[in-house]
């Protein structure tokens, strides 16, 4: 039997696809007149959120990382006056594998100068409708709303005890390791096996205006400050897009750093060196915008009805 190991994981129809599709959307913002740029996949900096790890090398005796995002370097180019601007980035995030995991995945990132987040959720729902073969309607409902619907709780208003009740209440498996007193462990838990399941299946959704403690990149709602303006998009339980209305301030971003760091330690994690060069960006100014990230391969799945990642890819982690 010949060996076909060598073979593309997806099909060529699904490339072709994959195609049109980064055509449509070099379109799409060469119309609004957004700058497409490049920037390092390597740095000497990371992202500090214990949710995500880093591919680490070594380069000249220290250590690199594998960029997560974009997201640091392009908001240097904000700080630097590039204006408006967008990026189709390889990115890299170690320990996901799976059906809708690859370790190395395409995201496209972009940042609108004077944008909040409601008016970066118009311009995501138009860039659907462009890329789409299907009609696309997207419902909009609050990260509270959210909750309240699925489980009758107020993510804002409780504690990790009244969420670890409302879990058992409600008959939700829960992992081992989890920590009791850990709010946003169980806030995170309760979306992905309860909050999520519940969106329709056929429709896109944007889930917006997050906890605080869970937007160390966004700026905090000026009417309730146990909010930040963070969204994320999910067409039925699948995530695919987060954004945020930027935090322009360098000392309360250097806070959260910070803070996610000690999270990071008391989890067993080693903490990752903050970007200094990013702070220093904010310092000088980053413009009002808001930002956000979109994972290209997921799209396509949606787009192909493909049943895994693996399948519009030209070759997924082997």
């Amino acid at each position: 039997m010949s060996d076909t190991h060598w073979q593309p994981s997806g099909s060529l129809e699904n490339l072709k696809i994959r195609a049109r599709l980064l055509q449509s959307i070099r379109a799409f913002f060469a119309e609004r007149k957004v700058l497409e740029v490049e920037t390092p996949a390597l740095s000497p900096a990371s992202v500090t959120d214990p949710q995500l790890q880093s591919f680490i090398t070594r380069y000249s005796q220290s250590d690199y990382y594998l960029q997560t995002s974009p997201e640091f370097y392009m908001k240097r180019l904000l700080a630097a006056g590039s204006g408006d601007i967008y990026q189709i980035a390889r990115v890299f995030r170690l320990d996901e594998k799976g059906r809708h995991h690859n370790p190395e995945f395409s995201l496209l990132e972009w940042y609108r100068l004077a944008f909040d987040h409601h008016q970066l959720m118009d311009e995501v729902e138009q860039l659907l409708q462009c890329c789409m073969s299907f009609e696309v309607t997207v419902r909009r409902v609050s990260y509270q709303q959210a909750f309240q619907q699925a489980l009758e709780i107020d993510p804002l208003t409780s504690d990790a005890q009244q969420l670890q009740a409302c879990a058992l209440q409600h008959q939700i498996e829960v992992p081992q390791g989890m920590t009791v007193d850990d709010k946003d462990m169980w806030l995170d838990w309760l979306m992905v096996s309860a909050v999520a399941p519940a969106f329709e299946k056929d429709r896109f959704i944007f889930i917006y205006d997050y906890p605080a403690s869970q937007a160390a990149l966004a700026r905090l709602s000026s009417e309730d400050a146990r909010v930040a303006h963070r969204f994320e998009l999910y067409y039925g339980e699948l995530e695919l897009a987060n954004g945020f209305y930027e935090l322009t301030d360098a000392a309360e971003q250097r806070r959260r750093f910070e803070s996610e760091n000690l999270e990071r330690e008391k989890s067993g994690l080693s903490p990752v060196p903050i970007d200094e060069r990013l702070l220093s960006a904010l310092e000088s100014g980053l413009p009002d915008c808001a930002g956000v990230a979109l994972g290209l391969d997921r799209l396509l799945m949606l787009m192909t009805e493909a049943g895994s990642i693996s399948e519009v890819m030209g070759f997924s982690v082997e």
